[in-house]
C-alpha cells in the first residue's frame, strides 16, 4: 500500500462460543504476552438506510474502547485489506474452526 493510503486489516477470532470479525487500522504483538493489540477499529457509517444489525451489535459491544487484547491462541485468521467489509459475529459450524489447545504458556510452579 501506498503511503497515502492506511493499513487497514481483517481480524477474524473466536471469543465465547463465537467467531468474531472485525476491521482495524493498526494491529501489533502489544505489550502484553500472548495477547494481539487491535486499535483503531474500523465500522459502517451510519448514513445509508440498510442498517447490519450483526455489524450494529459489534459497534456497540467495542464502543468507547481504545484498544482491544485478544488472547494470540483465538486468532483464527489475520489480513491486511483493500477496503472493509461488514464487522460480524457467527456461530461457529461444523468442523472449520478449531481452536489452538489452551492455554499456550503454562507457568511452572515451584513447590
Amino acid at each position: 500500500m501506498n503511503a497515502k493510503t492506511q493499513s487497514l486489516f481483517k481480524v477474524i477470532f473466536m471469543s465465547q462460543g463465537k467467531v468474531y470479525e472485525i476491521y482495524s487500522r493498526e494491529i501489533s504483538e502489544g505489550g502484553l504476552f500472548g495477547f494481539l493489540e487491535v486499535e483503531e477499529m474500523v465500522f459502517g457509517e451510519n448514513t445509508s438506510l440498510v442498517v447490519d444489525p450483526s455489524e450494529e451489535k459489534l459497534k456497540t459491544e467495542f464502543s468507547g474502547v481504545l484498544r482491544s487484547y485478544i488472547p494470540l491462541h483465538n486468532i483464527i485468521r489475520i489480513d491486511e485489506v483493500v477496503k472493509r467489509g461488514v464487522s460480524k459475529i457467527s456461530k461457529v459450524e461444523g468442523d472449520n474452526v478449531t481452536r489452538f489447545p489452551s492455554p499456550i504458556y503454562t507457568p511452572t510452579s515451584n513447590g
